[in-house]
């Protein structure tokens, strides 16, 4: 075991996954943190808590995790190398470590420009490839970046993530590969929409043998509102709604259950896809919807295990 969490547990045992985000307050109220973790710890494996999402100032990843950890449930430390050198990235993995977290998800982050704060210089000091393979090396050979040796143990689950729809995708193919090299023991796609184009998608990576290297979980995003839907059909990088989707949304009756619906199916679907090892569910400000979702894919209730 490279950390002991409860997803590292359930993934190696060849269980299927399920995990979900929660967006911090925009402000200091714990207790906003502590009701997404009592509302998604029966349903979820563990919880991401996002870093600054779409470049929006928030309460940080590392202190909503030790908030949701206070209701039992187990965290994914976001980090994100937009606004950290490698000394303040590397700072926060063994502060994250002494405080009991047990996962990290590496990504790149949404430019500074496209958030709340437009004009704050970004750090981008190294990429989200060197920060899996820096955290690896604290993990298993307990050194820094710079070759000096820490003390104490750094056990901690490392993710990326994929993006199956971006062009070219032979780069980005290129870039997971890099990844799950580099250290990456699981994968959180963007959300699906497009089965089929998903189902090539993983037909590659079946290929190259990467999904024996790295446990990829498939992510879904449940549609909201007919507004949201139809932003999406005009695309959001990485992710594109559907006509036929769109329009489903358009004539529910509740375009809000419809979404869940849509989701609800998706997820039968993903679970049979060969190599895909589990669901994230992407529900930021929208956590509520999340143990139906899980109960109605037949995922619920979750395995045993230590929290």
């Amino acid at each position: 075991m490279k950390s002991g969490s409860r997803l590292e547990k359930i993934l190696e045992s060849g269980q299927f996954a399920v995990t979900a985000e929660a967006g911090p307050p925009k402000g200091s109220l714990p207790d906003a943190m502590r009701r997404k973790g009592e509302l998604l710890k029966s349903s979820c494996d563990a919880i991401n808590v996002t870093d600054n999402q779409a470049a929006v100032v928030r309460m940080s990843s590392l202190a909503g995790c030790l908030l949701l950890k206070e209701t039992g449930a187990e965290p994914v430390l976001q980090m994100v190398v937009r606004d950290r050198n490698r000394l303040a990235l590397q700072s926060d993995i063994l502060g994250a470590a002494a405080l009991g977290i047990r996962n990290v998800l590496c990504l790149a982050g949404d430019h500074q420009r496209l958030g709340n704060h437009p004009t704050a210089a970004g750090a981008y000091d190294i990429d989200p490839i060197q920060l899996i393979q820096m955290i690896k090396t604290l993990r298993d050979e307990h050194r820094v970046e710079s070759g000096e040796t820490i003390s104490g143990d750094v056990p901690l689950y490392i993710g990326a993530v994929a993006h199956p729809f971006a062009d070219p995708w032979e780069l980005h193919m290129i870039t997971l590969a890099k990844k799950i090299r580099a250290g990456a023991d699981f994968i959180q796609t963007q959300a699906i929409y497009e089965l089929p184009r998903f189902i090539a998608w993983m037909d590659k990576v079946r290929e190259q043998g990467l999904h024996e290297k790295a446990h990829i979980l498939a992510s879904v995003l449940p549609i909201k509102s007919v507004e949201m839907a139809r932003r999406m059909r005009s695309g959001v990088p990485g992710m594109r709604l559907p006509d036929e989707l769109v329009e489903r949304i358009e004539r529910a009756a509740d375009a809000k259950a419809e979404g869940v619906s849509i989701c609800v199916e998706m997820i039968e679907q993903l679970k049979r896809v060969p190599g895909v090892h589990g669901i994230h569910i992407m529900a930021v400000a929208g956590e509520d919807a999340v143990p139906g979702i899980v109960k109605k894919a037949g995922l619920s209730p979750r395995p045993e295990g230590p929290r």
